[in-house]
Order: C-alpha cells, then structure tokens, then sequence
C-alpha cells in the first residue's frame, strides 16, 4: 500500500535558494495547505460518522440516531477544528515573531556599526591633534627660561655668578692672592676667563656648562702647575674641594634635565609609534567607507593626517551611510539583511573599533606618562637647590623663593598643557564607541 509522505515545512527551504522563494510565502503556502486537508479530513469524518450510525443499528428510529451521531461528531469535528485553527494561529505567530526578530537583528547590527564608525570619525581627528600638540611638549617657555637661568654660568638667579666665583677661587686658593709673584704676565687668568666665556660650552648637550668649565679649569691647573711651582698640590687640591661644592650642585641639576630629556624623547617615540598605528587604523576604514587615501610622499604622517583630515570628516561619513540606505532601500523599506551582507568590510571595520579604543587608552597613558615626568623633574631640580643651600652656596632665603618660582612654574605648565590637550574631551568621544560589541 502506497504512503503519502509526511509534509515538512523545512523542505522547500532547503530546496529552493533564498532569493527565489521569499521566506515568508513558504510558510504562508504551508499553512494554507494545512488548514485546507485539515477541514477536507474533518468532513470525510463527519460523512463516515454519519452512515456508521446507521448501519450499526439500523431498529432505532432513525431520526434519533441520526440527530445524536450528527451533534456528537459535529461537537468533535468543531473540537477538532478549533484545534487546527488554534495550531494555525500559533505557527503563524512563531513565525511573524522569527520574521520580525531576523529584521530586528539586522537593524541592530547596522546602527551599531553606523554609529560607531560615525563616532570614530571624530575620535581619528581628536588623536592625532592631541598627538601632535604633547609631541611639541618640552616643558613652558616661562619654565624653560627659568631652568636656563640655574644653567647659566654668568646668571646671578642664586645670588652668586658661576664665573665670578671661579675666578674668586683661582686668585684666592691658587694664586693666593698674589697674582703678579705667581701669575707672570697673566696668563693663568687670562686663561681662566678664556675657558669660563668659552661659546663651545654652550653647545654641550651631555653637560651643562658649569660641569664642563669645572673639568676644563682643573685640567689647565693641573698642567700648569706641573711647570709652575708656585701652584702646589695642596693648593690644587683646597680648590679642587671648593669646586666640587658647585660641582655637585650642577651635577644634581644636570641630572635632572638629562633624565628630563631622556623621558621626553622616550614619550616621544612612543607617541610616533601611536600615530603610525593610528594611521594604518583610519586608512583601512578610510578605504571601506570609499575615501580618497592620500599620498605621503615625503611627507610626514602628522602633516599627511592634517591634510586629510579636510577631507575625512563626521559630516561626509554620515553622508556615505545615508547614501548607503538610499542604495538599498525597496519602497519605503531599508533592506538590512542585504546591506550587510553585500558590505561585509562594515563589520570588520566596526569589530577593529577595539583597537582604536585601546589607542586611545595608550595615548592616555603616554598622557599622564608627562606629568609624570614633570613631577620628578620637579623634584630633581629641588634636590638640586637644596644642595646648593647645604653647600653654603646660597642662603636658605634665596633658594625658598627659588623653590617656590618653580613650583608655580611647574603649575602653570601643568595647567597649560592640560587646558591645550583636553584629555577628557578624547574621553567623552570613546566612550561612544561601543567597541565590546562584536558583529558576527
């Protein structure tokens, strides 16, 4: 005996591609089908029913058992039916909610990558601006003029003159205060002030001048008196010992502006580096939303940013995903499920949002990784104060007032630099980036 097969609503959608058999008419075309052979068996039932009764006992009045065997079959027949409407009913609304939950779906993947692209758009242009203003960072001029001050072998900021007191030294400790008896004709003197207001000290980068003027004075002194024996080692050695008062003062501050110098430079490799990957990032985004990437050249990424960025901006990227859902609207309605599916580079751009996030972080830290900086160089030039003051350099007046210069300089500059940067401005931005939400 030959079988009907069972009816699987899965079949057609396996059998037909999805763009020939609109997913919705299958479903709508099966339960039509059902309900139709549902009410066409319900009748055969109720027909069958019906002549049973009658050949089963054919001595009762027919009327009577043809009006009992009608009302107990139509009761299960409408039972029956019932359930089939109510079956009906249920499937339809499982799918209604499978249709409506595909469509939310796609909508909600597509204004999350829209929105956060939009937003990246502005977080590209705040970082490398920022990069580039703590990249120019030394310090403040008023800051830098005062450091340059402490440096300078001629300035008074301590109340003494570096050079005034190297001559003192020479005349008093190593003449003796008998210039013309131990200095025929001068030139030891002369000599001396000669290497005092030396310009090569000037261009010393791995020595501030005072440090360099002391090695050269005692290694002329040296040689001079291997010939002159009016210059005795005691003598040589009284004045060695006086100069190493300045001389671990300006060892001190040197120390301070050196490692100063290191960590700028450091914090400024790293900001290079940032604004490297910061670049490959926006071009790879740049080239999926159909920007124009531009030619470096022999320019640099910071110049090469600032142009582009006249062209890449929040306004055009809105533009390109209002254009985008112009492409793929059908009537009144966007088609999301083929947006996405025909620009796939969206989900990637938008799943990479996490990078840019964690640039954003790393800039913080080289951000802070200043002030950090600026703190211990603070200290640094302290400690190198003190030092002058507990070597009898200057009095303990004249290094307070220096101190307290300095820490309002360091204040200001602190205050200048967070104004110029706006860290929380860049803050505010990222946090708009819903970067922990993947796209599958």
């Amino acid at each position: 005996m030959l079988h009907k097969p069972e009816t699987n609503l899965q079949t057609p959608l396996l059998d037909h591609p999805p763009q020939q058999v609109p997913f919705r008419g299958i479903f709508v075309k099966k339960l039509r089908n059902m309900r139709f052979k549902s009410l066409l068996i319900l009748s055969f039932i109720f027909t069958g029913a019906t002549f049973t009764a009658y050949a089963q006992d054919p001595d009762v009045p027919k009327p009577l058992v043809s009006k009992q065997a009608q009302d107990t079959t139509l009761r299960k027949m409408m039972e029956q039916l019932q359930q089939v409407q109510d079956n009906d009913r249920q499937n339809s609304n499982v799918i209604q909610s499978l249709l409506q939950g595909r469509e939310v779906d796609n909508i909600t993947k597509y204004e999350l990558i829209k929105n956060n692209i939009i937003n990246a758009s502005e977080t590209y242009y705040l970082m490398n601006k920022k990069i580039i203003d703590l990249k120019s960072r030394t310090t403040t001029n008023n800051l830098d003029v005062f450091i340059t001050s402490l440096n300078n072998p001629e300035s008074k900021a301590l109340g003494f003159s570096y050079s005034d007191r190297i001559s003192e030294l020479v005349q008093k400790v190593i003449l003796k205060g008998k210039t013309e008896k131990n200095d025929r004709g001068g030139k030891i003197m002369e000599s001396t002030m000669s290497i005092i207001s030396s310009p090569i000290f000037q261009s010393f980068t791995s020595l501030t001048p005072p440090l360099a003027i002391a090695n050269s004075i005692m290694n002329f002194l040296h040689a001079v008196s291997v010939n002159n024996k009016a210059i005795s080692k005691e003598a040589l050695a009284s004045f060695e010992k006086e100069l190493n008062k300045y001389v671990i003062y300006y060892a001190a501050l040197n120390d301070a502006n050196q490692k100063f110098e290191y960590g700028l430079n450091f914090n400024k490799d790293q900001l290079n580096l940032l604004q490297d990957n910061l670049y490959d990032h926006l071009m790879f985004t740049a080239s999926v939303l159909k920007f124009k990437l531009p030619e470096r050249g022999n320019k640099s990424i910071g110049e090469t940013l600032n142009t582009f960025f006249f062209d890449f901006k929040k306004d055009k990227v809105i533009d390109f995903f209002s254009d985008l859902e112009t492409k793929y609207t059908v009537g009144k309605k966007i088609d999301y499920e083929k947006l996405l599916r025909e620009n796939p580079n969206l989900k990637e751009v938008n799943n990479q949002m996490e990078d840019l996030v964690l640039q954003s972080k790393r800039f913080e830290n080289l951000y802070n990784e200043y002030f950090t900086l600026l703190d211990s160089y603070y200290s640094k030039v302290n400690i190198s104060l003190k030092l002058a003051q507990d070597n009898g350099l200057s009095d303990k007046s004249t290094i307070e007032t220096k101190q307290a210069e300095f820490r309002d300089l360091k204040t200001e500059a602190v205050n200048e630099i967070q104004a110029s940067i706006n860290i929380k401005e860049l803050y505010i931005n990222t946090d708009k980036i819903k970067y922990r939400y993947r796209v599958l």
